[in-house]
């Protein structure tokens, strides 16, 4: 410990230590019992002078005394962590998996390996230089690993894709959170339930008929509905009824979430400006920066209204939900007759 506060004081790099203090520290390390090597290892763990010998003899110690030196030590290049991976205990290799910064080649190593245990630390590990393939091959891995799937639906990382395939195989508590992250609804069971009559229809050689646009009309009030009740319709979702072209979700949502008409939400998509149908946006949390490519393809969806007239009232600065819904109001009123 007294060598240790001499180069404490006197800091160089491992490459700069006198080899023969090099050696004086492996004679000690070898002969030292169990808590002398422990409390070795986290006086090293952040010592940039250490010597690299004795740091991977650390690494590859009983778990209690690697794990500092195994979080922490920046002696520690790919090479020696690509060595504790393939020779120490599934602890060491946990451990690896959690290290702050972890680079991209030690992530796949772990991936190859496929341990769950390493597996779950690493998709822990906000910090790690984990590719999008990298990333991908752990979603993968979490539909048998159900360990996975918490920390995954949480990584700052995922994108919608990774999203979507992870959703099917969590609960209800982070299909909420994950929902809301990515604009994610059960509406993917309505595409199952599509698909499956659309390929029973081509299996006998024909076209399913289309619904009949107050069928559709009711399907989709009754699917926000119960979208509602069970808690899941948010802003989120207005924008992916959108992307889905989806036109009379986007309605009845709206109708729902802002507690609007019918007669309103349809004026302000009629209306000779986006202004209305920006309040009614505005009201029910929709920010003003979506605002502007979700009005694009609501008028690609809807045969060109809103109309182009008036200013750009999403660029003035944002607006309280009760002063939009209030100023959607003062605008076209009850909506019985469309403003413009």
């Amino acid at each position: 410990m007294g060598v240790m506060a001499l180069c404490d004081q006197h800091p160089a790099t491992s490459q700069d230590l006198s080899p023969v203090l090099t050696d004086i520290f492996l004679v000690l390390a070898r002969q030292a019992e169990h808590d002398i090597r422990k409390a070795l290892s986290e006086r090293l763990a952040t010592a940039s002078w250490a010597p690299s010998a004795l740091v991977n003899i650390l690494a590859l110690d009983e778990i209690e005394i690697a794990r500092p030196i195994l979080a922490r030590s920046p002696i520690l290049k790919d090479e020696d962590l690509l060595a504790v991976l393939v020779k120490a205990s599934l602890e060491h290799q946990i451990e690896v998996a959690r290290r702050p910064n972890l680079s991209a080649r030690v992530a796949d190593a772990i991936l190859d390996q496929a341990h769950p245990a390493p597996l779950t630390a690493l998709a822990g590990n906000t910090t790690a230089e984990i590719s999008a393939e990298g990333l991908r091959r752990l979603v993968e891995h979490s539909r048998r690993l159900a360990a996975l799937r918490a920390p995954l639906a949480r990584h700052p990382r995922l994108d919608e894709s990774m999203a979507r395939q992870l959703y099917s195989w969590i609960g209800t508590a982070l299909r909420e959170s994950m929902a809301e992250r990515f604009a994610i609804t059960d509406l993917r069971l309505d595409d199952v339930v599509e698909d499956a009559v659309q390929s029973a229809f081509s299996t006998l050689g024909s076209s399913p008929p289309p619904p009949a646009d107050e069928d559709r009309d009711e399907m989709d009030r009754r699917l926000v509905l119960k979208l509602q009740a069970a808690g899941q319709l948010r802003p989120g979702y207005l924008i992916r009824a959108i992307r889905e072209k989806k036109l009379g979700l986007f309605q009845h949502a709206l109708v729902v979430l802002g507690g609007f008409t019918m007669a309103q939400v349809k004026a302000c998509l009629t209306h000779s400006t986006p202004e209305a149908l920006y309040y009614a946006c505005a009201a029910v949390g929709i920010d003003r920066a979506v605002f502007p490519p979700l009005l694009y393809e609501i008028r690609q969806l809807n045969g060109g209204p809103p109309g182009e007239a008036g200013n750009a009232v999403w660029l003035r600065g944002a607006l309280s939900p009760q002063s939009a819904a209030r100023a959607l109001r003062a605008l076209i009123g009850d909506g019985a007759s469309p403003a413009g």
